[in-house]
């Protein structure tokens, strides 16, 4: 089941709602630069379990509107909220990957957690994806600029170059471009923006420090894109969290381990930390 929700008043997301009636709710929140539909192999699953799988486009990707503004931490967590009070979601497990870890972390400390009980970050982009002077476990900024100018003159080809270090394991050129459909979705302009706001003043140190709900840090130790050191920081700022390394993964955790992964994300909502 499919819904359009208007979070600004000429600016709609599009959320997909699997088994609404489930017992226990996920809320998905996708990686740049694809859309829910990278949640695929949870929602076949994890809602045969019983769950409630709730994907949310972000705007500018996916099936969602595609404004000119709104790409920066707190516009894209109060988009979250909108959505969450929408649907009138409680007691809710938020489970963000990448960009959409550093949303769901910006959620919870703008919004005070408001309707997530536990949180699952996934080979997130917290506290910083790029390196700074006190956090030296970033990607160097020539390679977000790089991300930026390619994709103002060739996004395609930025998007197979990515696919290359989204992936450890190798994988068949049939999902590769699956993955750059997903990706070739979404605007050009939108695409930068978020990597714009990689470089800016978007950082999520105090962030962490305001959740207080049991969190599931799950991280592959070959991710390229956002190195493992991230899930070691995110673990040791967040008090009631715990580290999951995914030894034969990159940062699609989610599909190169997805069995292990759908397992452990599951025992997580019904155990916690």
């Amino acid at each position: 089941m499919g819904y359009y929700i208007f979070v600004e008043q000429d600016v709609k997301l599009y959320v997909e709602d699997l088994n609404p009636s489930g017992d226990k709710t996920i809320v998905f929140l996708h990686g740049w630069p694809g859309s829910h539909d990278l949640f695929e192999y949870q929602f076949d699953q994890l809602s045969k379990k019983g769950y409630r799988c709730v994907g949310i486009d972000q705007r500018g990707f996916g099936k969602s509107d595609r404004p000119m503004h709104g790409y920066d931490y707190n516009s894209l967590s109060d988009d979250v909220y909108c959505v969450m009070q929408e649907l009138k979601l409680k007691n809710v497990t938020l489970a963000g990957h990448s960009t959409g870890g550093a949303i769901a972390v910006r959620y919870m400390s703008r919004h005070e957690g408001y309707g997530v009980s536990k949180l699952a970050l996934i080979s997130a982009a917290a506290p910083s994806l790029i390196k700074r002077p006190y956090f030296p476990y970033g990607q160097p900024r020539e390679v977000v600029l790089d991300i930026i100018n390619s994709t103002y003159n060739d996004r395609p080809k930025m998007l197979q170059n990515f696919s290359n270090l989204f992936f450890f394991q190798n994988v068949s050129a049939a999902l590769k471009d699956w993955f750059f459909y997903l990706g070739i979705q979404a605007a050009g302009w939108s695409t930068a923006e978020i990597a714009k706001t990689w470089l800016g003043e978007e950082e999520l140190f105090y962030d962490l420090g305001k959740i207080h709900v049991p969190t599931i840090i799950l991280h592959g130790i070959h991710d390229k894109v956002c190195f493992f050191a991230l899930g070691e920081a995110q673990h040791k700022a967040i008090k009631n969290s715990i580290l999951v390394p995914f030894e034969n993964s990159g940062h699609a955790v989610f599909y190169e381990e997805r069995d292990r992964f759908n397992k452990l994300l599951s025992e997580f909502i019904e155990e916690g930390c």
